[in-house]
């Protein structure tokens, strides 16, 4: 969720949503109707003179002057430590001064009337104030019965205690104003950090001190996320403190009202910065660049506040050391701008085959940008799983190639990890003349090479510029140089629409077999028309992906899509891979095989085939 939540008004029903828990006693609650509190003719305040429990409250409230705050009109909640709670949490009036012992009442006090049939899981707003006269925030836990702060419970019949101008429930011990600390403690959504920062003990600031401080607090969830892309709970110590002091804030009372787009934060003792969006909703970016959503605000304390995110937030120097021993999903997880490529991994499933530190890959990473463009106003939750999977593994190698040995290999075909019909490897095509280009570059539905040898643990990452779609004949065509004059003929002026035809999936897979530039250069002219028109589809065999290995030895005949049938013969009594002869007679040989597609398969002839021209 990526809303930022407004400061908490007073009152129990501004609930944040990261802690919403249905309240237990909601199917007793009168059909969902809240009853009206009870009509009582004595205050607050003349209630709890009258009671022989709340003597130590009736003594703190006459002194404080909040006697007559509580016996006037107004719309009050208080939750009243009875005289057994002061006495078995050692608190002496004595022991506070005026001004501390009213802001400590106010802490139990609410602005608005509160039955226990609405209590459930959430912060409210007491009329105690901390930090820039910001009001004291209560934690109200209905998990497993109701607790206040995590220190305090309803004593039993002493709920919904009727006044002129409120509600009193009884509790068995005060409410002490919490620190950061002891915010962060009641809170069980919080008790991985709390471990955390248990953990390092003194090696960490004070965070119980006067501060103030501001607290970026990560959830229980957003540290097992970071647990499973580290793939360990045990990392070093001096790493978990460099990421907690990147969640602080010192010397700094800091609001949600206080935040504002592009806004610059120094964290922790190092002052690495940490910076706001508010461009899409209320987010920090950290040290990979991502948007960190905040879904919590304003948890206020006696030294400062906490705001609640999503995701563990790493510091820059903390991702340096990371991505220098990160597996390939783990660099797209941690590396800037590669956010998009890590959701989809995550969405195709391929988080575990892209973390095996025994794998041996080499990957072309599109960026943020490339995945966009790729989108088309589209999230990666809207493409298929399957679909995207396949997708990914598209810009995946068997074996680790830097750039030099991709260059060293020239221009040539490759097989992806990325399958068609689950059996074959889809063709890949690296056009090496200038740069390393892949299936004819972006305006193809290829990319560019624009960095290259970037370390990881199971092979070696490539950056490119566009996400490299699951190629069809048309691409293979149209990106190698060698088969130029072909797309010529295919797109000639009155021809069928023979790019859409092998583009799509309407009659495929196709086999396509391809003549080189120097077999049209053979011919002693080029047919137009209808005759190029029967030329050309006597090139395909519709409706089969015909490979090399489909092949026996003799004579192999396949159906053109012209009518006349093609023969493929072996072995080559030519001395290239095998022999074809097409409608009229005419001999050539088979040169290059198995350029698969994901709408068919190309092989690579030397010689322009001809039909039958007598039928």
């Amino acid at each position: 969720m990526k809303t930022l939540l407004k400061t908490l008004p007073l009152g129990l029903f501004a609930i944040l949503a990261l802690f919403i828990v249905s309240c237990n006693n909601d199917d007793d609650n009168n059909g969902g109707v809240t009853p009206e509190p009870p009509i009582a003719d004595l205050s607050i305040y003349e209630t709890a003179v009258s009671s022989p429990d709340l003597t130590i409250l009736v003594e703190a409230l006459e002194r404080t002057g909040l006697d007559d705050v509580l016996n006037a009109d107004g719309t009050y909640t208080v939750f009243a430590p009875t005289d057994d709670a002061f006495t078995a949490a050692g608190i002496s009036l004595d022991d506070f001064t005026d001004a501390e012992l009213t802001n400590l009442l106010l802490n139990h006090v609410l602005g608005t009337e509160v039955m226990s049939t609405d209590l459930t899981t959430t912060y409210v707003n007491t009329l105690a104030t901390g930090p820039g006269e910001n009001a004291i925030s209560l934690f109200v836990n209905t998990d497993g019965g109701v607790t206040f702060n995590g220190v305090a419970s309803p004593v039993a019949d002493g709920l919904d205690i009727g006044a002129s101008n409120g509600i009193i429930h009884l509790i068995d011990a005060p409410l002490g104003i919490p620190n950061v600390v002891e915010h962060a403690v009641a809170n069980p959504n919080f008790s991985t950090l709390v471990s955390v920062v248990t953990a390092l003990g003194e090696s960490l600031p004070d965070l119980t001190a006067e501060g103030p401080y501001t607290i970026f607090a990560p959830t229980n969830e957003a540290f097992d996320a970071l647990f499973e892309l580290l793939g360990t709970t045990d990392i070093a110590p001096e790493v978990l403190e460099a990421v907690v002091l990147y969640h602080v804030v010192a010397g700094a009372n800091v609001q949600s009202g206080d935040l504002s787009d592009g806004q610059e934060i120094p964290m922790g003792i190092d002052g690495e910065i940490l910076t706001v969006d508010l461009s899409d909703g209320a987010m920090l970016m950290d040290g990979t660049g991502r948007d960190i959503n905040i879904i919590a605000t304003d948890v206020q304390g006696s030294n400062g506040v906490i705001h609640a995110v999503d995701q563990v937030l790493l510091p820059p120097t903390i991702v340096e050391a990371l991505l220098a021993n990160a597996s390939v999903y783990q660099l797209a997880k941690l590396a800037p701008g590669y956010g998009t490529l890590a959701k989809a991994i995550e969405r195709a499933g391929l988080v575990d085959a892209l973390s095996d530190p025994e794998a041996d890959l080499t990957v072309f990473a599109p960026d943020d940008t490339a995945f966009d463009t790729f989108l088309g106003g589209l999230t990666i939750d809207d493409v298929d799983a399957d679909a995207l999977a396949n997708i990914i593994l598209n810009h995946a190698l068997a074996g680790t190639f830097d750039a030099a040995a991709v260059l060293d290999a020239g221009t040539r075909y490759t097989t992806s990890l990325a399958t068609y019909d689950v059996d074959e490897n889809i063709s890949m095509y690296f056009n090496t003349s200038n740069g390393v280009v892949i299936n004819g570059g972006a305006d193809n539905g290829g990319a560019t090479v624009v960095a290259t040898d970037i370390p990881v643990v199971n092979g070696i990452v490539h950056a490119v510029d566009a996400v490299i779609g699951l190629p069809t004949i048309v691409t293979f065509a149209a990106a190698d140089p060698n088969f130029s004059s072909l797309v010529g003929a295919l797109t000639a002026e009155g021809q069928p629409d023979f790019v859409g035809i092998l583009s799509g999936t309407d009659g495929a897979p196709f086999t396509v077999f391809a003549p080189i530039n120097s077999a049209f250069e053979a011919l002693e002219s080029v047919p137009s028309g209808d005759a190029l028109t029967a030329v050309l589809q006597h090139h395909v065999v519709g409706g089969a992906n015909v490979r090399s290995g489909d092949l026996v030895e003799g004579p192999n005949e396949v159906p053109s899509l012209e009518g006349d049938m093609i023969t493929v013969s072996l072995p080559s009594t030519m001395g290239e891979i095998a022999d074809i002869t097409d409608g009229s007679g005419n001999m050539g040989s088979i040169i290059a095989v198995d350029v698969q597609a994901s709408n068919g398969v190309i092989h690579a002839i030397d010689k322009v085939l001809i039909p039958d021209t007598n039928n």
